[in-house]
């Protein structure tokens, strides 16, 4: 799944709203109803993607989705992360969405699953970088916030992360929301394992990307049931200005492939 900007998309109107916060595109809120203002944020983890697209999903190299609309889920699991001086650290996040068309026409529906582990000051610290306020245009969350339309109520679950990059294999598993795996594509005749990577040097979701096939059934109030369609694991770092490591800086961090 590639998130493709629009220059020409306006921040939508819909709220978003939870115990802790108010999020609107355009404006965030604390429960008090006061604006809040640019904080210093960083997040550094492990991202895992699915969608609904055949495996290597077309839209990374700009062309439509396989069958039309494109569904499924994003989680990341934070390693190391803060917002001002809330951390961070070991909390994780799922979305499940889906797009009626290729991502960047809009018109998305999207529910935020946060840890349930998360105490308030954190809980609005994560909706705060959801949101997209206060970054970058062009950047991963404030491209979300431009081409969703439609927020379901979030919700605050356990939420079972297991990811293994080198292995290709993630399980990703919301109680009553949604449940997903990772393994690595095989070769159809040998039955060997196939490795397919994903390389974005100016990429704003990652850079780089194992890919894998993905099984994901969404049963919360998004709804979908894919077998052996597209899965990516990354090594990821995130701040208000995009990623957080240029292409170079990220293959000296993390030595792949």
């Amino acid at each position: 799944m590639l998130f493709t900007w629009r220059t020409d998309l306006s921040p939508r109107p819909t709220p978003f709203v939870g115990p802790a916060c108010c999020w609107r595109f355009g404006s965030f809120q604390n429960q008090w109803g006061e604006t809040m203002t640019a904080r210093d944020w960083r997040i550094e983890g492990k991202y895992v993607e699915y969608c609904s697209c055949d495996l290597g999903c077309p839209c990374e190299s700009m062309a439509d989705p396989t069958y039309g609309i494109c569904t499924g889920l994003v989680a990341f699991k934070i390693d190391k992360g803060h917002c001002d001086k809330v951390d961070l650290d070991g909390l994780a996040v799922v979305g499940t969405f889906y797009f009626p068309r290729a991502i960047h026409h809009g018109q998305g529906v999207f529910q935020p699953i946060v840890d349930e582990r998360a105490d308030d000051a954190q809980r609005e610290a994560l909706f705060y970088i959801l949101s997209g306020e206060d970054q970058k245009p062009g950047t991963m969350f404030q491209i979300f916030a431009s081409i969703i339309e439609t927020i379901k109520d979030p919700q605050f679950a356990k939420i079972t992360f297991d990811w293994n990059l080198e292995k290709r294999s993630a399980r990703i598993e919301v109680p009553g929301f949604v449940k997903a795996t990772s393994e690595p594509i095989r070769n159809p005749v040998t039955d060997e394992e196939h490795r397919m990577l994903t390389v974005l040097p100016n990429g704003w979701v990652f850079h780089e990307a194992e890919g894998a096939a993905g099984f994901a059934k969404g049963t919360g109030a998004i709804k979908f049931d894919l077998s052996r369609r597209h899965s990516s694991l990354a090594n990821v770092a995130w701040g208000p200005n995009g990623l957080a490591y240029s292409y170079d800086e990220y293959r000296q961090r993390y030595g792949r492939p």
